[in-house]
């Protein structure tokens, strides 16, 4: 299940399944049985279980939720933030079931913290507004539970839409949620607060989605497996591309054999280090199987690149931050080849994004963009506010015509269509010096071998991650590439 859906999105789900005969009351009945069946699952009958309820639907999930786990025995208290009285609809309807078993309480900070199990279902991924007053109090609460707290759809307090903490936040143990993730369970900081989370099926059934068109998705191989092919039987490596590599000036050189390494590990048949002259024997020292080619300046650079086997660039990393780093990418940009900027080929730009953007409009052939944060607010500035990093990246996306990679422990991809993808298997140990320069080769050599824009750049960024992971505790950005064949082979056994 790679979509994600937004909380708009996930309430037309509901709306859809409801239109199409089956009832709301069904849908809630089902969630809080998914709630308690994941109680139930790890906790014993003697396990002092409270539920803290808010006055909408999530509150309703919970209220199904107690009166499912007292029917098997336990023992639930039922803690409502908000007048009884007020519940409308399904709402009202799980808390007339659970009053007919026992009463509702009002919160008790004591007894929520001496719980052994607390079900969070006071507001859900809908949240729009900052929590505080008493709702805030009942936060604090269940931050102070010494048990297991196991929320319903999201921690209350984190935005579904951006996994922002909206005021203040419950940290969750579990998070059972329903039909499909959203995209908060991933992003930074909402993804920190979730713990654990399961999916539930609740009776919406997969053909909405066609209906829904989500454009957030998980960046899991189900998203871009299909446009990735291992290397054939009968094929050569004149037919998996053949990736170029800027290099930086003679104190300078490593960064770009990095990501040339990475190209080469992730299948281009080919991979070239263009080097000013100063440079070549550094680079000449360091390299076998990568080839080395002289290129000086821009227009050394254009020069190499008549040659069309030359069909994926990665320039940025070592280059140098200038006006001749800025002529260099619109040499790259100026003919039909794939391209990866990264770095100082982003930061170059930064007095004049709109001549980037220009030179990257209207053309057939992809560029991916991996800026972290600092570059994005060079080259991105009227959108380094947004607060939403998913839109943020979204609209950077549309604005330069290139599909943008916001580097980050929760890395999103986002193509000038309006499609992101969420990245959520990046080790924390990944943060090592020339890491970047790793994935900006991963994404040229799958440039090279003809993959579209999106699904390379996604690729790239996911076996990274796992490369990463296969490395483990004290990698450094050497210890990628050589991760990378593994992953690989992971991904190829897929396919079959």
């Amino acid at each position: 299940m790679i979509e994600l859906l937004t909380p708009t999105e996930m309430g037309e789900a509901d709306r859809l399944t409801i239109a199409g005969g089956r009832a709301g009351t069904d849908l809630m009945e089902r969630a809080g049985q998914a709630v308690a069946d994941a109680v139930s699952a790890r906790h014993s009958y003697a396990s002092r279980i409270v539920v803290v309820a808010g006055p909408g639907n999530n509150g309703g999930d919970g209220f199904v939720a107690a009166r499912i786990l007292a029917a098997r025995g336990y023992r639930v208290r039922v803690m409502l933030v908000g007048d009884i009285a007020a519940l409308r609809g399904d709402a009202a309807w799980a808390a007339a079931g659970w009053q007919k078993r026992q009463t509702t309480e009002p919160l008790d900070a004591a007894a929520v913290a001496d719980a052994d199990v607390v079900i969070d279902a006071l507001f859900g991924a809908g949240l729009a507004r900052a929590v505080e007053g008493a709702p805030a109090d009942a936060v604090a609460a269940m931050n102070a539970c010494r048990g297991e707290v196991v929320a319903v759809d999201l921690p209350s307090g984190v935005s579904g839409a951006s996994g922002a903490v909206l005021g203040v936040a419950v940290r969750a143990h579990r998070t059972v949620t329903f039909f499909r993730r959203k995209p908060g369970h991933l992003l930074l900081p909402g993804r920190l607060l979730c713990g654990r989370v399961t999916v539930a099926d609740i009776g919406i059934r997969d053909g909405v989605l066609a209906q829904i068109g989500p454009r957030a998705f998980a960046n899991q191989p189900a998203l871009w497996r299909g446009d990735w092919h291992p290397p054939a039987a009968d094929g050569h490596k004149y037919a998996r591309g053949h990736a170029v590599v800027v290099s930086g000036p003679m104190t300078a050189t490593g960064a770009a054999r990095l990501a040339a390494g990475a190209a080469l590990r992730i299948g281009a048949g080919l991979v070239t280090v263009a080097s000013p002259a100063d440079a070549l024997m550094v680079n000449a020292a360091h390299l076998t199987a990568i080839m080395l080619r002289r290129a000086d300046g821009a227009e050394g650079l254009r020069a190499l690149l008549a040659d069309a086997r030359l069909n994926s660039v990665v320039i940025g990393p070592g280059a140098g931050v200038g006006a001749a780093t800025a002529a260099a990418v619109l040499a790259v940009l100026d003919g039909p080849r794939a391209a990866v900027l990264d770095a100082d080929a982003l930061t170059s730009f930064r007095d004049d994004p709109q001549a980037l953007f220009a030179a990257i409009g209207g053309r057939s052939h992809p560029v991916v963009m991996t800026p972290h944060d600092g570059e994005f607010a060079r080259l991105f500035p009227a959108l380094a506010g947004v607060p939403d990093k998913g839109e943020r990246a979204r609209a950077a996306a549309r604005l330069s015509g290139a599909v943008v990679v916001l580097k980050g422990a929760d890395t999103v991809i986002a193509a000038p269509d309006g499609r992101i993808a969420i990245n959520e298997n990046a080790p924390p140990f990944l943060a090592t010096a020339g890491s970047g320069d790793v994935l900006s080769g991963l994404a040229g050599g799958l440039l090279a071998q003809g993959l579209p824009g999106f699904a390379a750049a996604a690729m790239a960024v996911y076996v990274h991650g796992a490369a990463g992971t296969a490395a483990g505790l004290g990698l450094i950005a050497e210890d990628l590439a050589p991760a990378v064949p593994g992953v690989l082979g992971v991904l190829a056994g897929a396919g079959d």
